[in-house]
């Protein structure tokens, strides 16, 4: 995960739209300078493989500030990533060759204010097992051949699933023997990792309807 000190780290965060991304948030959350009534964290992202990168200013409304209880990493750092990852999903974020800062809303739009829980998304039983063989291939990919915890309680977040859901699901998946499972790390088999062209296409895909978003939109 993107660590306090603002340093990238070597975590893949996938997407269900496919990408693999790794991403640097510039701790701490500051108040707006602009005299606007929120709050401000900067971001890089970069698809794993890729030149490409995006620069993002998350914006943090009062609404949502006033459900978290505290600005520091521990409270805002899984809500953060997967705010980021659903506008991915949405197609909001744009790669840019330039250094072009975009703004991105963390609004009431990602909290479900009746449950009082996050609403990032409902992911079907098909969704979760993909996420999860993309997320042991590239970590393993990224990190090298060390256990992918398949339990991590950000992704669970961002899945709207539980962290037992998760290991539930992963044991199902390492019978077809693409991983092993170790409690609730999951290790790469050579046939998951020889199949990764499947993975990388998925990320293209994504990263392509992305840019014909963006370019029907500037016309």
């Amino acid at each position: 995960m993107s660590s306090g000190n603002g340093n990238k780290t070597e975590n893949a965060y996938v997407t269900l739209s496919g990408l693999a991304l790794q991403i640097r948030l510039d701790w701490p959350y500051h108040k707006s300078t602009s005299g606007a009534d929120f709050w401000t964290l900067h971001s890089e992202i970069q698809p794993i493989g890729t030149e490409k990168h995006a620069l993002v200013a998350i914006n943090m409304t009062t609404t949502l500030r006033e459900v978290l209880p505290s600005l520091l990493p521990k409270d805002t750092e899984g809500p953060t990533l997967n705010a980021l990852r659903k506008e991915f999903d949405r197609h909001q974020i744009e790669f840019l060759k330039s250094a072009k800062l975009v703004p991105l809303p963390f609004s009431s739009r990602h909290y479900d204010f009746k449950r009082g829980a996050w609403a990032f998304h409902k992911a079907t039983e098909e969704q979760i097992a993909e996420f999860l063989l993309r997320r042991v291939y590239w970590q393993t990919k990224l990190s090298g051949p060390a256990p992918v915890q398949v339990t991590d309680a950000v992704d669970a977040q961002y899945l709207g699933a539980t962290t037992d859901h998760l290991l539930d699901a992963a044991k199902k998946i390492s019978s077809q023997g693409v991983f092993t499972l170790e409690g609730d790390y999951a290790r790469a088999t050579e046939n998951l990792m020889s199949h990764g062209a499947a993975f990388e296409v998925a990320q293209q895909h994504a990263l392509d309807e992305l840019e014909e978003k963006h370019a029907f939109e500037r016309g």
